[in-house]
């Protein structure tokens, strides 16, 4: 029989993570990053690989730090940038370059805050991100700003406005700023800006020659709120102008053409407990002028915009019907086309200067990423490096009507065997979110390996179906997203391969939510997993990262009638509790409350079990933690799904 990385957790967390490719100037070499387990497998370090971008010769390796590489960036010579922590640089990363015609690679500048991002133009301005403590007048003074709080031993941070953390990191005391990278040194290009650059989600861009970033900006509001507005800022001066501001909407991800005339952007129209959130790309120009708003009528999200070569057409990528393809977006009729005709799900991608050619990295639920190109006149997909393992498994397509009338399809991930698997039901997270990709936190193969079927349903609040679908359980995640759980679930145990006997429910962060909504409104499973969950919704809306998104949907009252704390009495179903303790996009508080709940009301055989990891966040990340938690979920799924014994991992002791 032959074996797969599938078989074996060990084998599994040892299989490289690919990531961010990006094309020389020349369109010869594409760099991306591979992450594989350091040698304890405490976590992963990220080198930096290269492949011919014809797919002609085969990747080789490039970096070999032990600290890892990241953020790759090409100057218009050839030479190539990255990030790195090298001995020198003690625990923040610093600017490296590998010169383009061979030798070791050198330090460029090295902040003492780090860097978070690189920008470089097409005439050679460099721009990092970087955090810097909010007195320090320029980097140098930062770095004696450190040396005295580490001296001293101070860890606290002052706050003086909303929000204090963000997923699993504190916001400050350091905030990010722009530098511009000289020959003699770092240039302060913004300033002290509080909280405008704090999000990886606003995003910023440099034109091509180097003279203008423009910049998603968060800026305060009342009780506590913000949103994203859109600057230009010069980078000789640092004179900044704002492109857009209104209280409706925020404006995310910007891209400036190639002549460096106008701005591309996606408009986020806000969202209240009576209104559904929106989203759609318009152009502004640069030097000031009308904003004209493109494919105003496409009922699909776009994200990530890039212009095109000849600055005639935009290409984004958008959820559609359980996949994620790229388009073409023309901008003078606003026309969108799909420029990928298959299952995948497309990041990180860009378009080749030559204009031929949009590379990318590729998934799908059955595929883990890799680097690829698209013809763009062809819209054809050509893999420039395979992995070398399958999965262990078929995936098909099952689809159901709910009761008002409404399409639900699901993915399903069987076994190769010819007996009845038993089923997962697996709820993702979001919740305006998809089955669409790759994942190696809740990867399904894994258990389809040990002779699972696992259910990856889009229900109501899914992205990829357009407005109305996610209207359907606006402020009521209790209702529609539940019942559509459900029918989808009868329709998958009518197949001959699924055992209907034995089931289980599992879901993370939204998904959790819902595994608990589950929990607490059906009998039907034997077997619940709920990771990072939401169970009190009056205590999780108040004490999460960005309160303020919450309360956009959710009225007090929503709040109280979606919130699954309110069913404890119900639940008979053996629950697993997964959490970890530096969550705060849903606070370690949920589950710890979920915990004492299902304790106080069990007998004292209480068939529930909690996984506390006391250093995780929202993501289980350490390679060794991933094999402790897929281990505890499959020992847990062996005793109620398939009536083994329990049987205590090893790695837990």
């Amino acid at each position: 029989m032959i074996r797969s990385p599938f078989d074996d957790l060990a084998d599994y967390v040892k299989l490289p993570r690919n990531g961010s490719p990006r094309l020389s100037p020349d369109g010869r070499r594409l760099v991306y990053t591979v992450a594989v387990p350091d040698e304890k497998k405490n976590r992963y370090v990220t080198s930096l690989w290269e492949v011919d971008s014809g797919g002609e010769h085969p990747a080789r390796r490039l970096t070999w730090g032990a600290e890892g590489e990241a953020n790759p960036a090409w100057t218009p010579d050839g030479d190539l940038l990255f990030t790195a922590k090298r001995p020198s640089d003690q625990d923040k990363a610093a600017l490296w370059l590998l010169p383009s015609g061979g030798g070791e690679a050198r330090q460029v500048v090295a902040p003492s805050g780090g860097i978070d991002d690189v920008r470089v133009s097409d005439s050679g301005t460099v721009v990092i991100c970087s955090p810097l403590l909010p007195s320090a007048t320029d980097p140098e003074h930062d770095k004696e700003l450190r040396e005295l709080r580490d001296d001293a031993g101070i860890t606290a941070i002052l706050h003086e406005e909303y929000p204090i953390r963000y997923w699993d990191r504190h916001i400050g005391p350091d905030r990010r700023r722009l530098l511009v990278v000289e020959d003699n040194g770092l240039r302060d290009l913004t300033g002290h800006v509080g909280r405008a650059l704090d999000s990886n989600e606003t995003g910023w861009d440099i034109s091509a020659d180097g003279s203008t970033v423009v910049a998603g900006w968060l800026v305060a509001e009342a009780t506590g709120h913000q949103r994203s507005t859109l600057v230009a800022i010069d980078v000789a001066t640092g004179d900044r102008r704002v492109l857009a501001d209104n209280p409706d909407y925020e404006y995310v991800s910007p891209a400036i053409s190639p002549d460096g005339t106008h701005v591309a952007v996606v408009i986020l129209r806000r969202s209240a407990p009576d209104e559904v959130f929106d989203r759609w790309l318009a152009v502004i120009p640069l030097g000031g002028g009308d904003m004209r708003p493109l494919a105003g009528e496409w009922d699909r999200w776009p994200r990530d915009p890039l212009w095109t070569t000849d600055g005639r057409s935009l290409v984004v990528v958008a959820d559609d019907n359980g996949r994620a393809p790229l388009w073409r977006v023309d901008v003078e009729t606003g026309e969108p086309t799909r420029l990928t005709p298959d299952d995948g799900a497309y990041t990180d991608f860009q378009v080749s200067r030559d204009g031929q050619w949009v590379y990318a990295l590729r998934s799908a639920v059955d595929s883990p990423p890799s680097p690829v190109r698209i013809a763009l006149d062809r819209s054809t997909v050509e893999r420039l490096a395979e992995p070398d393992y399958e999965v262990p498994g078929r995936l098909e397509e099952v689809t159901t009507t709910a009761a008002d009338g409404t399409t639900v399809r699901a993915w399903i991930a069987l076994p190769q065997s010819t007996e009845p698997a038993p089923l997962l039901l697996w709820i993702h997270g979001g919740p305006y979110m998809t089955w669409n990709a790759w994942t190696w936190r809740w990867n399904p193969w894994l258990a389809v390996a040990r002779g699972y079927a696992v259910l990856l349903p889009d229900p109501a609040l899914s992205s990829g179906y357009g407005t109305e679908f996610i209207r359907r359980g606006w402020a009521n995640w209790g209702g529609a997203p539940f019942t559509d759980l459900m029918s989808i679930t009868d329709e998958a145990l009518e197949r001959p391969d699924v055992d209907a006997s034995r089931t289980a429910a599992l879901g993370g962060s939204f998904g959790g939510y819902m595994a608990n909504w589950v929990a607490g409104h059906t009998d039907r499973f034997d077997a619940i997993v709920t990771h990072a969950s939401l169970w009190a919704m009056d205590q999780m809306l108040s004490t999460t990262d960005m309160a303020f998104d919450f309360t956009r949907e959710m009225t007090d009252a929503d709040a109280e009638a979606n919130s699954p704390h309110r069913s404890a009495d119900a639940i008979s179903t053996p629950m697993l509790v997964i959490h970890g303790d530096k969550d705060y996009r849903v606070p370690i508080g949920e589950s710890l409350r979920l915990w004492w709940d299902l304790s106080s009301r069990a007998k004292a055989d209480s068939p529930h079990k909690f996984l506390y990891f006391p250093d995780e966040n929202h993501w289980i990340l350490k390679p060794n933690h991933t094999m402790v938690w897929y281990s505890t979920v499959f020992a847990f799924l062996a005793q109620h799904v398939l009536g083994q014994p329990w049987q205590r991992p090893e790695n837990l002791g």
